[in-house]
């Protein structure tokens, strides 16, 4: 197994510019297990080259996990930490680094740690699922945040006494959240901008080739157009609103009547594009986004089978096994089999 030194770098000799604070922030990066590396990198690496571009320690950030030993990503690399989650309480800072399945996982002590640093006042973050993390413990009620898209359904319909949106990040009073990947160096550029200034925040974009610094309002997905390669107006909008209906799946022939086109043409036009049919595509979706619960929460699967739009326990079953293989209690039961033989 690979291993990683995530140690932030003693800062360069380079020239400080102009109006940069002098104030030094503690954070600690709080690692569940198989988290996202590419969350957790994005996040780290503006404040390493923070110190780098400002010439004096702008940022002092150190890693904990559940036993304060390595902590293995989802991809495989192990990470050393620093020490036990309850040792990083006197950080200014606590950042959560989640990953895949991080609902399964008991999260009480991480979660007394982050209540007694919010209850002084510490900022509390999350990048990418941890952002369940923050959630389950109460930490972001009442409070704008947001999540990895594919996680956004579940933790919604799970919380929703947090503000869920669909932006790149949040930062709103002392709790920041974002989508993951590297929507998480869009975040740490927007506080070091805060705490910094602009030439600072400009100068560690330059270093990771960032070419700008995203909005946060900005859109987490590739625009439609662009991730089915299709240009046709009348296909698209109908693609956009079987996503918005997935519940409650619409026929053809309304679906048609709401782009205004004949079911017919509208046919043609999905055969002609996608290769397939509408109430195809249609069933697709659904079924993708049902094996994205199952695979995310603990939900009952009888609500998942609510939520993707079947009426029927057996007939959701059934479809689901023909599309993946195995019906969805059986992958479920894998699924945590597999968690279970990779935590011995």
């Amino acid at each position: 197994m690979l291993a990683a030194d995530m140690s932030p770098s003693t800062p360069s000799a380079a020239a400080r510019p102009a109006g940069a604070a002098t104030t030094l922030r503690r954070i600690g990066f709080l690692l569940v297990d198989r988290f996202s590396m590419i969350a957790f990198a994005a996040a780290c690496e503006p404040l390493r080259l923070a110190n780098r571009v400002a010439g004096q320690d702008c940022y002092d950030f150190s890693l904990f996990s559940a036993d304060g030993e390595s902590c293995r990503a989802s991809n495989g690399v192990e990470v050393r930490t620093e020490g036990r989650f309850a040792e990083a309480g006197d950080r200014d800072a606590l950042i959560v680094c989640a990953g895949l399945d991080v609902h399964l996982p008991d999260h009480r002590a991480l979660n007394a740690v982050l209540r007694r640093a919010a209850a002084r006042g510490a900022m509390i973050g999350a990048v990418c699922t941890g952002a369940h993390v923050l959630a389950k413990a109460g930490l972001i009620d009442g409070y704008r945040a947001t999540v990895h898209w594919e996680n956004m359904p579940s933790l919604t319909a799970a919380h929703p006494e947090v503000a869920f949106g669909s932006d790149l990040y949040e930062i709103d009073r002392r709790r920041m959240t974002c989508a993951g990947g590297t929507a998480a160096a869009d975040m740490m550029l927007a506080i070091i901008m805060r705490e910094h200034g602009a030439a600072i925040a400009s100068a560690v974009a330059d270093q990771l080739i960032h070419h700008r610094i995203r909005d946060s309002s900005e859109r987490q997905r590739m625009d439609l157009r662009m991730r089915l390669g299709v240009a046709n107006g009348k296909l698209l909008s109908a693609v956009a609103l079987m996503g918005e209906t997935l519940a409650e799946p619409m026929s053809t022939a309304a679906l048609a009547k709401a782009v205004q086109v004949s079911p017919r043409q509208l046919e043609r036009l999905f055969m002609k594009y996608l290769g397939q049919s509408p109430s195809r595509h249609y069933l697709t979706m659904r079924l993708e986004r049902a094996r994205d619960l199952i695979r995310q929460t603990s939900l009952p699967l009888i609500d998942i089978a609510t939520d993707c739009g079947f009426t029927s326990a057996s007939h959701f079953s059934k479809t689901y096994a023909g599309c993946f293989g195995n019906p969805p209690s059986v992958e479920r039961r894998q699924r945590r089999s597999r968690l279970d033989i990779g935590s011995e």
